[in-house]
């Protein structure tokens, strides 16, 4: 009787027992490449190695079948790519030791085109971030804040992307493209709990930044920077999901990223 007892006992808390949650979707809506193609004429940073391919096989082999092979050689800086914290704060997360929920979020949108259209050294402020949060509401905790300026309608011309299509060490005092000034990135690492920042120039850091404050603010706290993206044009300021994966390159600094955008 004691065994029946303890059966019908742990059948009723097992029919008193809440239901598992339902598994969340995932987003389901247009799809958005945020992300530049890899080729010859992918932009990088004057002092970086460009990209390129080196063909390996492309052909039909004696077997009878097709077989295409490359070899890929890129530096970690270049194209649409990731900075992992550790590019400007030592000790801090390499590529594969981000966790990889901070590469998925909500997409919170700050639009500065029309500023960077009249001035191409322009630094986001914090007046931008507060106006944004005015109008949309407050960035909400774990958003990738992304940063539209309109240039990424410049690529690939770096005269107009960069400000200069020079290459070497020379060329960098040259460059002129927005980003994001180093009070709004220190506000914003320490008033935002947000997963990462992206931007659709070269650099978080506007291109006559010499000292890279923004990064350095932002990296100390572990949060990553998406850069040279695309397409932001074509998203809202607020409700987009954001997916960006970077290559795991161990110990790596940065690495090239394939990210998108899921428009409910």
């Amino acid at each position: 009787m004691a065994y029946v007892r303890l059966l019908v006992t742990a059948a009723l808390l097992t029919g008193c027992a809440p239901a598992a949650p339902e598994p969340q979707p995932f987003p389901q809506g247009e799809i958005v490449d945020l992300s530049h193609t890899y080729d010859e004429t992918t932009i990088f940073w004057p002092t970086s190695e460009r990209f390129r391919l080196e063909k390996v096989a492309d052909g039909v082999t004696e077997a009878g079948f097709y077989y295409a092979a490359n070899n890929v050689f890129t530096a970690e800086h270049g194209g649409t790519h990731l900075d992992a914290p550790v590019h400007f704060a030592r000790g801090a997360q390499t590529v594969d030791r981000i966790p990889v929920d901070r590469f998925l979020g909500q997409a919170v949108v700050i639009d500065v085109v029309a500023r960077s259209e009249q001035n191409a050294d322009y630094e986001v402020t914090r007046d931008d971030l507060l106006r944004a949060e005015a109008e949309q509401g407050p960035i909400p905790a774990d958003a990738i804040v992304l940063i539209r300026t309109g240039f990424s309608q410049r690529w690939p011309d770096a005269a107009r992307y960069l400000g200069t299509a020079a290459r070497g060490l020379d060329a960098v005092r040259d460059l002129h493209f927005p980003g994001l000034h180093p009070d709004a990135a220190r506000w914003l690492a320490a008033n935002r709990p947000i997963k990462a920042i992206g931007i659709d120039t070269a650099s978080i850091d506007y291109g006559q930044s010499t000292l890279y404050e923004s990064h350095r603010a932002l990296f100390e706290r572990n949060i990553p920077a998406f850069e040279n993206l695309t397409g932001l044009e074509r998203l809202p300021l607020r409700g987009a999901f954001v997916v960006a994966l970077p290559m795991k390159i161990g110990g790596g600094s940065g690495a090239p990223l394939r990210a998108i955008a899921i428009i409910p």
